[in-house]
């Protein structure tokens, strides 16, 4: 096994060395699937089959790197340049201000930036604009198998659980490869087809819904003058409403209110913010009064709701404002307790620099089991006072990279998001115009979502934010733009 791994990762390292792109696209297709197929591989190649997405993101670099410096590429400057190079030497300082171990601040490090990287391979390798389109075609194609997949196992009570969870833990000496997923949940009640738990399966589908709604309004839902933007009978509407129709009701299944909201989040960004929908406006409106009214007519008590077994979709919506949650998740050393401790205790101790890489709440705290920082300030080891996490990617950042480090990836990830919005409104082509407010409205989700999960470490769903905001950026340069009025044709 072990030497048929060895040829296929040859193959895919010639592959990448003539076909970048392919193996970018591939990368994008198969990390959807990956939890699954690791339940397959034998203990022997365990290490190198979870690692070997991973790697491909190296090797796209080092392709990056070898072609610049052969002169068969020019590189590029982009708006997150110069944020992300400062950003670099604050995690080189926090190591150096905290003497972090030379293992600690690599493996961390890499926690943080490592899918950062997919951003500058997308704009360095400049995908055309057909590959971009071809791409998000086949990746709504996956959308659209795993929400068909997710409502079959919700159909089938929990007997495909066993099947696709992967439960099982895998270590590497002191490092966990793998915690493995405990189904605190009850069997059939949550759903999550192969991404392994129900809210990274909330958290694709959202990304995805997201740039679905900006393709939904700028083709056939918005109108220029007196004519839509494209036929009623383009293929692209067709697979848009099938999107939704099985999408939706699987994010609703999973369960995951942090995607549930996320996804509230870009569709009304998108709606609202950019295209002025008074339908939208309406709606929100009337949703909101029936919200209230439902708690009035029912007497349902909301303070009081928490999780428990078998609870309804209308309990668990009600629970996000319950008093009793917020209390319990705070004594109980859940997200609660660590939105109060980082700002007062751990950021108060080292404000400017932070603790340093893999030194707070992230993933890489949790492989490495390191308590030190938490055993310092007198803190319990992350959510539960055992999982080292903190649920709280914004906050892990803040506490690992100071208020300098975190200053700066919000002034590279705002300011893409910003990007992203002036390509839209710049661009003449409809799909460029599509894929930019969709790329912005997921960003804005996903900067939610990432206050209640560590979701920039999740290569189900960071991956696809860097790779997209890097596809907005080489469609938005000029070249690449269409006459006005040429773009419905181009999209035959």
């Amino acid at each position: 096994m072990l030497v048929l791994f060895l040829i296929a990762a040859l193959g895919f390292l010639i592959l990448t060395f003539f076909r970048p792109l392919t193996t970018l696209a591939i990368l994008a297709l198969y990390l959807p699937f990956e939890s699954v197929l690791l339940k397959l591989a034998p203990d022997e190649i365990y290490v190198y089959a979870r690692f070997f997405s991973e790697g491909l993101i190296y090797v796209l670099a080092a392709v990056v790197i070898w072609r610049a410096l052969t002169g068969t590429i020019r590189l590029r400057s982009t708006q997150a340049d110069l944020p992300f190079i400062l950003f670099l030497v604050i995690l080189l300082a926090s190591v150096a201000i905290n003497a972090v171990s030379p293992t600690i601040a690599i493996l961390g490090t890499r926690q943080i930036i490592r899918f950062i990287l997919v951003f500058f391979i997308a704009v360095q390798l400049k995908p055309t604009r057909d590959y971009v389109r071809n791409l998000t075609l086949a990746l709504f194609a996956v959308v659209g198998l795993e929400s068909v997949l997710g409502i079959v196992q919700s159909l089938s009570g929990g007997s495909l659980d066993p099947l696709l969870l992967p439960s099982d833990a895998h270590s590497l000496g002191e490092v966990t490869l793998t915690g493995g997923v405990d189904e605190f949940w009850e069997p059939g009640s949550r759903v999550f087809a192969t991404l392994g738990r129900y809210d990274r399966l909330g958290n694709f589908l959202y990304f995805f819904l997201a740039l679905a709604v900006g393709f939904a309004y700028e083709f056939f839902f918005m109108r220029r003058g007196s004519a839509p933007i494209l036929e009623r009978g383009s293929s692209w509407r067709a697979e848009i409403i099938a999107l939704f129709a099985v999408a939706i009701p699987t994010l609703i299944l999973t369960y995951s209110r942090a995607s549930w909201f996320a996804f509230l989040l870009a569709f009304l960004f998108v709606a609202i913010w950019i295209k002025r929908d008074r339908r939208v406006m309406l709606a929100v409106v009337t949703v909101i009064v029936g919200v209230v009214a439902y708690v009035g007519i029912t007497g349902l008590n909301v303070r009081y709701i928490t999780e428990a077994p078998g609870q309804t979709l209308v309990e668990r919506f009600y629970e996000t404002f319950s008093y009793a949650r917020w209390r319990g998740e705070y004594y109980g050393l859940g997200r609660v307790y660590w939105m109060v401790q980082t700002p007062l205790t751990v950021v108060a101790a080292s404000p400017l620099f932070g603790f340093g890489p893999g030194q707070f709440g992230g993933g890489a705290v949790v492989a490495l089991g390191n308590t030190k920082v938490y055993e310092q300030l007198g803190l319990p080891f992350g959510v539960f006072g055992t999982d080292g996490i903190i649920d709280n990617n914004w906050f892990s950042l803040w506490g690992e990279t100071g208020c300098l480090g975190i200053f700066f990836f919000l002034w590279m990830y705002l300011g893409l998001i910003v990007h992203c919005v002036r390509v839209y409104r710049q661009s003449n082509d409809p799909f460029v115009r599509a894929l930019s407010i969709g790329v912005a409205a997921a960003m804005l989700g996903v900067a939610m979502n990432a206050f209640l999960s560590t979701v920039f470490e999740i290569r189900t769903l960071a991956f696809y934010v860097w790779m997209y905001a890097g596809f907005v950026v080489v469609l938005g340069e000029g070249e690449n733009r269409v006459p006005r009025g040429e773009g419905s044709k181009s999209l035959g």
